[in-house]
C-alpha cells in the first residue's frame, strides 16, 4: 500500500527536497511581538534572517507546537487518498510536537479510518539533523520496502545521526535553561563558545568550552574527522546556521577539502530552534558509526 512521509518544520529541509521526494510538513509556529508566523508554509518564501535581525536587536521570539488544525488538513487528506502515514517526528526531548502529534494523529486515524496504518518515530533529532534522518529514511521507502519495514529501519537507526553544534552568545542558552545565568555571564566574559551534541535520549549536552569563535567551529570540523562513518567522502553532510553563512560556509568547505566530500546541504535555521540558541549558530550533522 501507498505511504507518505510526513515530518515537521523543524527538519529545516528546503522546499525543493520536500517537493523532490513527496514530503508532508507539519508547520510550528513562532511568535514576535504578538504576530504569528510559520516557520514552514508550502509555496512561501520567508526571509529568515530578518527574525535573526530582530533577536539581535533585543526582540523575543517564543515557539509553540503545529496547529491542530493544519496537522488535521494534512492527515485527512493523506487517509483520504488512501495512502498510509509514517510521521517523522521533532525530538521529543526538547519539544511536545511529536508526542501532541502522534496522539492526535492516531486518535483521527482510529475514530475516521480504521483501514489505514499509522507509523511514528521520534527522530530523537532536529535542525537538518532531523533533515538528513528524514532524506535517509525516504531511501528506505525508495528502495521498495513497506510502512512497516521502512519504520523499523528508521528506529533502529536513529543514534547514528550525529549532532554537534555551537553558539555565538551563551545567553539564548541560559534564557532557555541550558546555562545557569552565572555560567552564561562567566562564559561571555571569557569569549567561551560552547560545543554541544545532542545525546541518545535527544537532550542538549554541553561537552566542551572553547575560547573563541575559530576554534570552536575548528572543533566541529574535529568532531566529523573523529566520529563520521566511512567512506567520509560518500557522506552527505548537513549545516543549519542562525544567520551566519560565512561561518557555516567555512566549515562545509574544511570538510570538502579535507575529506572529499561533495554532498553538503547548508541552510538557514528555523526560528523555533534558532530562538532557543540564537544568532551565530552553527550546528553540523552526519552519520556516525561511534559516538553519536
Amino acid at each position: 500500500m501507498p505511504y507518505t512521509i510526513i515530518t515537521d518544520s523543524s527538519s529545516n529541509l528546503p522546499e525543493h527536497l520536500i517537493d523532490a521526494h513527496g514530503l508532508k510538513v507539519l508547520p510550528l509556529e513562532f511568535m514576535v511581538d504578538g504576530q504569528v508566523y510559520y516557520s514552514y508554509l508550502k509555496g512561501s518564501v520567508t526571509d529568515l534572517s530578518k527574525f535573526y535581525t530582530m533577536m539581535r536587536e533585543g526582540k523575543i521570539i517564543t515557539t509553540s507546537l503545529p496547529p491542530l488544525e493544519d496537522v488535521n488538513a494534512i492527515i485527512r487528506e493523506e487517509f483520504e487518498a488512501g495512502n498510509d502515514i509514517l510521521y517523522l517526528g521533532f525530538d521529543s526531548a526538547l519539544s511536545g510536537t511529536y508526542d501532541n502529534c502522534t496522539s492526535y494523529i492516531e486518535r483521527v486515524r482510529s475514530e475516521d479510518y480504521p483501514e489505514r496504518k499509522f507509523e511514528c518515530v521520534d527522530t530523537k533529532a532536529a535542525a537538518l539533523g532531523q533533515g538528513l534522518f528524514v532524506l535517509s529514511v525516504v531511501k528506505v521507502r525508495d528502495e521498495g520496502k513497506s510502512l512497516e519495514e521502512t519504520a523499523q529501519w528508521a528506529r533502529d537507526n536513529t543514534l547514528t545521526f550525529a549532532h554537534w553544534f555551537t553558539v555565538e552568545d551563551l545567553k539564548y542558552l541560559q534564557r532557555g535553561g541550558r546555562l545557569s545565568k552565572g555560567a552564561a555571564f562567566a562564559g561571555s566574559l571569557l569569549s567561551i563558545k560552547p560545543v554541544l551534541h545532542v545525546d541518545d535520549i535527544g537532550r542538549l549536552i554541553p561537552r566542551e568550552k572553547i575560547r573563541g569563535r575559530k576554534k570552536s567551529l575548528q572543533t566541529l570540523i574535529d568532531k566529523f574527522k573523529e566520529a563520521a562513518s566511512e567512506p567520509k567522502s560518500e557522506q552527505m553532510v548537513c549545516i543549519s546556521h542562525g544567520d551566519c553563512l560565512e561561518d557555516a560556509q567555512f566549515v562545509g568547505n574544511q570538510i570538502a577539502e579535507q575529506f572529499g566530500v561533495t554532498n553538503i546541504l547548508i541552510n538557514i535555521l528555523d526560528p523555533v530552534i534558532g530562538a532557543h540558541s540564537g544568532p551565530g549558530t552553527v550546528a553540523l550533522f552526519f552519520i556516525t558509526d561511534k559516538e553519536r
